[in-house]
């Protein structure tokens, strides 16, 4: 008897699940997929040429090199490398952007889960007694009372007829996307920010270094004057314009000491360490670092691809599209298979037995009737995100040529004010030469010189400021460019740095550092 309910019920199991096979397959291949398709809008990106203007009258050599991810090196400074890569490795905020990568990856993978049934087991037992009064007694059933046990299994599946699940899953993967460019973008900022600062540093210490030769100058003017004066060759007027020019050159130092502490804890603080953790490894005085002779700047029509805000732009542009798909597939019926099948007795020993066993299985179907009008207006809402996430893009994209245009115009201007401002201070020099000369011969006076040695002075500290000038404009090209991250190599699963660099990165030796850098090797 047993056997006989047991082969029944396989048989009519085994029946309707032919059925509903089959009605799946045709389901699938009758179904489709709706929303508009993504089409990458890169190819359409306006391009200009990679050259400055040509009304400068010194043009930096530029050429179609392949930009290195790790441009600094131009630089040629041993220091400025060893930081880039350490602040790679511990710059909090690029941590918490990796962070977020990995929190959209996870999520990523929790709505691909919806391709997949889901299966789930239970279990659970009750102790029943119904009252003597109730109507179930009163048509005879047992009012004393008696177990329930019961076990088995619970499956569903959606069917993915309208691409509901597809476009869901394409959204998810485009925001995921859209997290890596955002941590590969803050990179790209991470190093250009690192070698701002350590030049904007260098060039204070140059200026501290010329203040300093100044004061001494002015110290060694201040001696002289005052044993003229003693000696009645000179008047006490001299004194006082030798004693003020000293004051004047002295009262510099205090900010600039400021400003290159101030640099120092910024470099600190981009590499996650804490307030003058730096200072002793910055603080001996290296020479600025030199522009190259040639700035590779690459092939204009990969800028779209090299500017990861601008890859950004786009995957949010896809994830836009997706969502329109998913808006849209919300007006069709969504179809779910529903299985259950077990064991339920009144005896814990009878669950084991075939006829104890139960199932049920079948579709349930979904399908909205009237909402009204949020299905209407969320589709309108996702199609004009869409379209603002289109001119966000082109909006992104010319703004990427407005900054390199900019950056490459900046660099040929920083190139010819320097090459003025020598010009002017080799003329000054000779100035001050003949100034001196004239005032020790009493063909002038001391008014002259101390004129003649201020223009030195200023025309100096201007030189060393332009040439610090034109570092940081290289740097902001640099940026401009998209340079900083290696595009060739962007595995979106694979993490920001490699784990062995902890160990081959550290704090660099100062001193065979700086010997590099003097020897320019």
């Amino acid at each position: 008897m047993r056997n006989n309910t047991h082969n029944t019920a396989t048989a009519t199991a085994s029946r309707m699940l032919k059925k509903i096979g089959i009605a799946v397959g045709i389901a699938l291949l009758t179904g489709c997929t709706v929303g508009p398709n993504f089409t990458s809008p890169s190819a359409t990106a306006t391009q200009i040429d990679l050259a400055a203007r040509d009304d400068h009258s010194h043009q930096y050599p530029v050429s179609n090199a392949d930009i290195s991810s790790q441009w600094w090196t131009l630089f040629n400074d041993p220091i400025l490398s060893n930081l880039e890569a350490r602040a790679r490795l511990a710059n909090l905020d690029l941590k918490i952007m990796a962070s977020r990568v990995e929190q959209s990856r996870a999520n990523l993978g929790i709505t691909s889960s919806n391709y997949l049934p889901k299966v789930s087991t239970s279990g659970s037992y009750t102790r029943e007694d119904i009252s003597d009064n109730s109507k179930f007694a009163a048509l005879g059933a047992k009012s004393s009372g008696n177990d329930y046990w019961q076990a088995g299994f619970d499956a569903s599946w959606e069917i993915d007829l309208w691409g509901h699940i597809k476009r869901t899953v394409e959204g998810a993967q485009a925001e995921f996307e859209v997290t890596v460019l955002a941590r590969e973008a803050y990179q790209i900022t991470l190093a250009a920010e690192v070698a701002r600062n350590y030049l904007q540093f260098r060039g204070i210490q140059a200026q501290l270094r010329i203040t300093e030769q100044n004061k001494q100058i002015a110290e060694h003017k201040l001696t002289l004057v005052k044993s003229t004066t003693k000696n009645g060759l000179t008047s006490k007027f001299e004194t006082s314009m030798a004693s003020a020019q000293l004051a004047a050159v002295t009262a510099q130092i205090p900010k600039l000491v400021e400003r290159r502490n101030t640099q120092m804890n910024k470099l600190a603080l981009l590499l996650g360490e804490n307030p003058r953790a730096l200072d002793e490894e910055l603080i001996n005085d290296v020479p600025l670092p030199s522009l190259p002779k040639t700035i590779p700047v690459g092939i204009p029509a990969q800028l779209a691809h090299k500017r990861p805000d601008v890859l950004k732009a786009e995957a949010q542009l896809h994830q836009a599209t997706a969502a329109i798909g998913v808006a849209q597939s919300n007006f069709y019926p969504r179809i779910t298979l529903v299985g259950r099948s077990g064991f339920e007795a009144f005896q814990s020993s009878d669950l084991a037995s075939w006829d104890s066993s139960f199932f049920s299985v079948g579709p349930a179907v979904y399908l909205p009737i009237f909402q009204g009008g949020e299905l209407k207006q969320r589709l309108k809402l996702t199609e004009a995100k869409q379209k603002s996430a289109a001119l966000a893009y082109r909006q992104t994209v010319l703004n990427a040529w407005h900054e390199v245009d900019n950056a490459l115009d900046g660099l040929a201007s920083q190139r010819s004010q320097f090459d003025h401002l020598n010009d002017a201070y080799e003329s000054y020099k000779i100035a001050l030469h003949f100034a001196q000369r004239n005032y020790q011969e009493g063909a002038g006076n001391y008014l002259n010189v101390l004129t003649a040695q201020r223009n030195v002075l200023d025309s100096r500290m201007a030189l060393n400021d332009s040439a610090t000038n034109a570092t940081l404009s290289l740097v902001t090209l640099y940026k401009a460019l998209g340079g900083g991250w290696d595009v060739s190599n962007n595995d979106p699963t694979a993490p920001v740095f490699a784990a062995t660099d902890a160990a081959t990165i550290s704090r660099p030796n100062n001193a065979a550092a700086m010997s590099e850098v003097r020897d320019g090797k």
